[in-house]
């Protein structure tokens, strides 16, 4: 499947086939890809939280509006980010670049994030928000539907994951063989109103 046709076909599918599995190695397969989305200075923040122990996805359905989907979709992904992965050995980002390249970038890593919280967090869901469209395109070229979330209580998930305190929760993405037809599109917006030549006037 091409990317525009993945593009095209993925939609947000609420209801799956509970007895389906997705093997480890489509498990690594489709990580290994959401991993090869880019982060800024390549700090790879993102942290993935595969929930799969049956038990702990009752109790996260519980603080997550009771949706069939945390439960019943073959992977339950915790999409969350560690906001000091920039200060955590940043020279291994690097490693394998020149050492040129190396001596300029990993000493800028912590010039640009240190005491700066905010910009900490406004990259983790930057981070965030491309590996999850990575991950759900790669789903469907694999035959599989998805569906980003954020109804959910997120401190009560994060205690439920034991969440570090330096990490944040972004989003939930389902993953499975969807049963049920999404609803038809509910209505894209003209090109002429979400694009904007240069400036906004």
């Amino acid at each position: 499947m091409d990317v525009a046709k993945a593009i095209e076909l993925r939609r947000s599918v609420k209801a799956y086939d509970p007895n389906h599995r997705i093997s480890e190695a489509e498990t690594e397969k489709l990580l290994s890809l959401a991993m090869l989305s880019p982060t800024a200075f390549n700090i790879q923040n993102w942290r993935f939280v595969l929930v799969s122990d049956p038990e702990l996805r009752k109790q996260v359905r519980a603080v997550a509006w009771d949706q069939a989907h945390v439960t019943d979709a073959s992977l339950l992904v915790v999409l969350t980010a560690d906001l000091k992965s920039w200060e955590k050995d940043p020279a291994r980002y690097w490693k394998n670049a020149p050492q040129p390249v190396q001596d300029y970038l990993v000493p800028a890593i912590g010039q640009y994030y240190q005491g700066r919280e905010q910009v900490q967090r406004d990259e983790a869901m930057r981070s965030c928000g491309i590996t999850v469209m990575t991950l759900m395109l790669a789903a469907k070229e694999m035959g599989y539907d998805s569906c980003p979330m954020d109804g959910f209580d997120f401190d009560a998930v994060g205690k439920l994951i034991n969440l570090p305190q330096d990490h944040v929760i972004a989003m939930f993405v389902a993953i499975g063989k969807g049963i049920k037809e999404p609803w038809p599109r509910g209505g894209q917006l003209p090109l002429g109103e979400v694009v904007v030549q240069n400036r906004f006037g």
